[in-house]
């Protein structure tokens, strides 16, 4: 059961029905789960079939993973799922907020990732309105994180996640916690209205040093949350600190949350890298 001294939420990251189910059982719990393109193709009917060269109409995938995004849901039904919208640099704010509205019918605790690019954070804006809660994905800077704050103003406290990617900073040799602390130190001076998400967790260690700092929620991938259960669920304490070892920290940097979302520079080649990803992967299963 879920550790009397845990405040952070606690995520699986993956697309695979029977991860939830064996991390629930092992953790007695589980607050929600992300899905996003990149997980399709190991899902083993999909990965069955790709390898048998035997790819996909736009239909059938699309309606594949609807499928699956509610069969997770069952599972969690108190919690929230997020479901990725489709995008790359031509797809406009319309067609991000009409597959979002889609979506976020599917089931009834839906959040939508959207890429934190011009016509993402322009559809989420749109959609919030009407009450389509979001989770703005693919963040790896302090600009971003403002342009996402001033784009969902007026929302409610748990409507909005916000995914920085610890791990992935990492992979480059950057200090991943550096970012998620100075957002949360921005977001003091603001509403509280949006949450931290915390991302692309690949270890133990990065998950500890997320819940220390004190991130709403952290998103793992199966094997992480496996390993941290069998652990028996470790809480870190005052004393904990996360060893970064020469990783390189980002620094602090003091940042107007009261502009518009457009007057923020939200370019990043981390995020168009991940982008470029997620669009290779889709569409690599199809005919």
């Amino acid at each position: 059961m879920r550790p009397k001294n845990l405040r952070t939420k606690i995520f699986l990251d993956s697309f695979n029905p029977e991860e939830t189910k064996e991390i629930i059982s092992l953790l007695g719990f589980l607050d929600g789960q992300t899905t996003n393109p990149n997980q399709v193709p190991e899902y083993p009917y999909v990965r069955e079939r790709f390898l048998k060269g035997d790819k996909f109409t736009k239909e059938e995938i699309y309606d594949f993973y609807k499928k699956v995004i509610i069969e997770i849901s069952k599972l969690i039904p108190d919690g929230s799922v997020s479901a990725e919208v489709y995008a790359d640099e031509n797809t406009t704010s319309e067609q991000i907020y009409s597959q979002a509205k889609e979506m976020f019918q599917w089931i009834p605790n839906a959040h939508i990732k959207y890429p934190i690019i011009p016509a993402g954070l322009e559809a989420a804006e749109r959609g919030l309105k009407e009450g389509i809660r979001a989770n703005l994905t693919l963040c790896f800077n302090q600009e971003q994180a403002a342009a996402v704050y001033s784009a969902t103003k007026g929302a409610k406290k748990g409507d909005v996640f916000l995914s920085p990617f610890f791990g992935r900073l990492e992979d480059i040799g950057v200090n991943g916690i550096t970012l998620i602390k100075n957002i949360i130190e921005m977001y003091k001076k603001g509403d509280g209205h949006v949450e931290m998400l915390s991302a692309s967790i690949r270890n133990v260690n990065q998950l500890m040093a997320a819940i220390a700092l004190g991130s709403d929620n952290i998103t793992a991938k199966f094997s992480v949350l496996k390993e941290w259960g069998e652990m028996g669920m470790p809480i870190p304490d005052e004393k904990f600190v996360y060893d970064s070892g020469s990783l390189r920290d980002i620094i602090f940097k003091e940042i107007d949350l009261e502009k518009s979302w457009d007057e923020y520079d939200i370019s990043d080649d981390m995020t168009n890298k991940g982008l470029k990803q997620f669009v290779t992967n889709w569409n690599s299963l199809i005919k």
